[in-house]
């Protein structure tokens, strides 16, 4: 009798490590392939962000925070480029609040609207690109700017269009 019950311990040990290790073989394959897909993600997301970095790298291209030899032509005057940036931008701002129609942008606004410059984008030492619009008709100028000796500064329009309406 005690060898029967031997017996069978030993099959149902043997069944029981069988399990165990087919179920552990299978657990190890679905991580591999887990690992595996994680691993073509993981390079998938690299390729990804190499492409985003060289996409931010060609459009900071035209930008004053990044352009060194503007950034030393204001430095050279004493100016602190992290306050000049915001300076130029909120006296090109503060001209959407003069009364009337708008000092830089050319077009005339709809019926009860006003032009209004958007966005400000500094490309260098020397030159603005904006977008403006009055909620109906849209569109961006090229400026020049240019800090006089006493420290004010002077905006003029280079270029201009409104693009059409549809």
């Amino acid at each position: 009798m005690k060898q029967k019950i031997f017996m069978y311990l030993f099959v149902f040990s043997i069944l029981l490590v069988l399990f165990q290790y087919v179920n552990a073989k299978r657990v190890f394959e679905d991580m591999n392939n887990k690992l595996e897909n994680y691993k073509t993600l993981s390079e998938k997301y690299k390729d990804s962000v190499g492409v985003l970095q060289n996409d931010i790298l060609a459009v900071s291209h035209f930008n004053l925070d990044r352009n060194e030899d503007a950034i030393s032509y204001f430095e050279d005057d004493g100016y602190k480029i992290h306050e000049l940036i915001p300076f130029i931008k909120d006296e090109l701002y503060k001209l959407n609040e003069v009364k009337g129609e708008h000092p830089i942008i050319p077009y005339a606004s709809s019926e009860g609207r006003k032009m209004l410059i958007n966005t400000v984008k500094l490309l260098n030492h020397k030159w603005i690109i904006a977008d403006f619009s009055d909620g109906e008709f849209w569109g961006e100028l090229l400026i020049t700017y240019e800090l006089t000796e006493d420290r004010n500064l002077k905006f003029r329009l280079v270029e201009s269009f409104l693009y059409p309406f549809d």
